[in-house]
């Protein structure tokens, strides 16, 4: 039998002596209330016994033996598994709000993987991308989702034994919102605010009476089409909190106290009706003389997106510069080594928390798998010890969403494997490609699979790390703020070229027989494209230090090869709007597509050639 026949790996496989099951082998369900909630026991024999826990337990046998029937027929053997979750929660959350809201054939797939993956939870996370009553000029161009989109995929959720659960943010990332003359006199400053250096929007709704009433009417216009009693209300990234509206009351009573104030106001509407309310902690964790009043029926969830070991390599090297941008937003670097440190204080008063590590997706093209298995390893290890209620993996949608879906499948598998047993899956990270390619694409050449998997890896084997991020991604869309230390040699920089191009060549040959294989070819071929030429953009004569040169005055030569950079850069841009239509909604690529126009007038300007006029917005 082979090591992917069963995913995830359960925790207890004995081989049994027998012969496995015949065709037309007899199956006999029983009901025991000594099983741990979840689990099962499946005796895969000439007679096929399932006993289980629960409704969940009873859907994780038949999903087992489904797998076992489906074993090759030389590979068939009988066996007994005994299996059940270490985190009874597992949570996957997908941002639809920066700027990529994915069409339902999209959004059925992801169910399909989260089905396998053993997932009991869905999150989409919004901001302005529901179509609120009476908003309409917030989520007009955005392709938002609608009350009937919502019902279908918790109609869908249901039928795989997944939770819906409404995620809106309700505090902080208000900036679409804000930007809207009729909401701006929310806004905790109505100017944009510098954190070092850099100016922001305005983000943030200031903690008034009136905003928490005006954020529950729209939660309730949102929950009634979502089955569960449970809740997400953000309120991650509060920036500029305590230096406006609410700076007088931030100095008589601490600015912990003023968050969490706030957050207890907006959840107390739902708690009051017994629903379970999740909140960001990253504010709260910095407070640990609030431990005590963390509203009851509320949960705080701890993020952090970087595995112990490439966040250490990033403090090592760290500059000044870098360690004031994560002071001037609040962020104690010492926090960020591991979910340990980030969930001390939570941790030291016994406070119950989530965990929320990421796929580490997005600010990538490709991913940066290595960093997301790190980084979910240690959450996991880090629920086990402090018996975590919930795990939650997130994908993000930072700086446009350039990271189609398929780059988030291997760390979704791998997620829900490591949060139902790490120690019988810890090494399924070697067997991705594998998986994937055996439960999801079908491909008849096996070689889409571990082909998406090693261009997850190429961020992790560049010899420099950049936070919450890869080289290749801030090379291309933020060229101005790569730090010298932060630039890969040019060794790595050629291997990385040969493995993606390697890759390119090898994705034509797979042959997947799943419904979306024409899809994810395209989209994976797209994003490796991107980070190929985020490394000839780092490889160029014009990139200097950490950035590009930023003269008017260049050779004939530099001249040239800003042209040739431009030229294929528009040339990348325009397939990104065919291949994002692929699986997302028009509504927001536009925006997506403007987070290259730094780029585009700086090799404009290098070729010495006119400045383009602003292309016209187009769906």
């Amino acid at each position: 039998m082979t090591h992917t026949s069963v995913f995830p790996r359960p925790r207890q496989l004995t081989e049994l002596s027998g012969p496995a099951p015949g065709p037309h082998a007899e199956v006999l369900v029983s009901h025991d209330a000594d099983l741990p909630p979840q689990g099962f026991r499946l005796e895969y024999a000439e007679t096929v016994r399932i006993a289980y826990s629960d409704a969940a337990g009873l859907r994780y046998a038949q999903r087992a033996l489904d797998q076992l029937r489906g074993t090759p027929a030389d590979q068939q053997q009988a066996v007994l598994i005994e299996d059940w979750p270490d985190i009874r929660r597992r949570g996957f959350m997908l941002d639809v709000s920066r700027d990529r809201v994915p069409e339902r054939s999209t959004l059925l797939r992801l169910v399909h993987v989260l089905s396998l993956a053993r997932y009991n939870q869905l999150e989409l996370y919004t901001e302005h991308s529901f179509t609120y009553s009476g908003h309409e000029e917030v989520w007009q161009d955005a392709s938002p989702l609608t009350p009937e989109d919502v019902r279908w995929l918790d109609d869908l959720c249901a039928a795989h034994g997944i939770e819906l659960v409404p995620n809106q943010n309700t505090f902080g990332h208000w900036e679409r919102w804000l930007a809207h003359e009729r909401y701006l006199p929310r806004a905790e400053n109505q100017e944009p605010q510098e954190f070092a250096g850099r100016l922001r929007p305005p983000s943030t709704l200031a903690p008034t009476e009136e905003n928490a009433e005006f954020v529950t009417e729209l939660l309730e216009e949102l929950t009634p089409h979502f089955r569960s009693d449970r809740l997400n209300i953000g309120a991650d990234e509060t920036w500029e909190l305590g230096t406006g509206v609410s700076r007088e009351q931030a100095s008589q009573q601490g600015l912990g106290q003023v968050f969490l104030d706030y957050v207890a106001r907006v959840a107390a509407p739902w708690t009051s009706r017994g629903h379970q309310v999740e909140f960001w902690s990253d504010i709260l964790g910095s407070h640990p003389e609030l431990m005590d009043r963390v509203p009851e029926g509320t949960v705080p969830v701890v993020w952090l997106y970087d595995s112990p070991d490439h966040i250490a390599t990033v403090i090592d090297h760290m500059s000044e510069a870098e360690r004031g941008f994560n002071e001037a937003h609040g962020v104690d670097t010492e926090q960020l080594r591991n979910f340990t440190a980030r969930a001390q204080a939570l941790i030291d008063a016994g406070v119950p928390f989530w965990v929320a590590p990421g796929t580490g997706s997005w600010l990538s093209f490709i991913g940066r798998l290595d960093n997301a298995v790190g980084n979910i390893i240690d959450a996991v290890e880090t629920a086990g010890r402090n018996m975590a209620p919930g795990f939650l993996l997130t994908s993000w949608g930072d700086c446009g969403h350039f990271d189609p879906l398929v780059v988030s499948y291997a760390p979704i598998l791998f997620g829900g494997a490591a949060s139902w047993h790490l120690e019988s899956n810890r090494e399924t990270s070697e067997l991705l490609g594998d998986i994937l390619d055996r439960h999801v694409f079908q491909d008849q050449q096996g070689v889409l699979g571990p082909t998406l998997v090693r261009l997850g890896r190429v961020a992790g084997e560049l010899d420099a790390a950049v936070a919450n991020s890869s080289p290749l991604f801030r090379a291309v869309q933020q060229p101005e703020a790569l730090e010298a230390h932060q630039v890969p040699s040019v060794e790595c920089l050629d291997a990385a070229a040969e493995t993606i191009h390697s890759a390119l060549a090898t994705l034509g040959s797979s042959r997947p027989a799943s419904l979306e294989g024409p899809v994810v070819l395209e989209e994976i071929a797209q994003a490796a494209r991107w980070a190929q030429f985020g490394v000839d953009v780092l490889r160029s004569d014009l990139f200097r230090g950490g950035a590009l040169q930023d003269s008017e005055d260049t050779s004939a030569a530099a001249r040239d090869e800003a042209r040739r950079l431009l030229d294929r850069l528009e040339k990348l841009l325009a397939e990104q709007r065919r291949v994002w239509m692929l699986s997302s909604r028009p509504g927001g690529l536009d925006d997506s597509i403007d987070r290259f126009s730094p780029l585009r007038r700086r090799l404009v300007r290098l070729a010495q050639l006119p400045q383009p006029a602003r292309q016209a917005r187009t769906l």
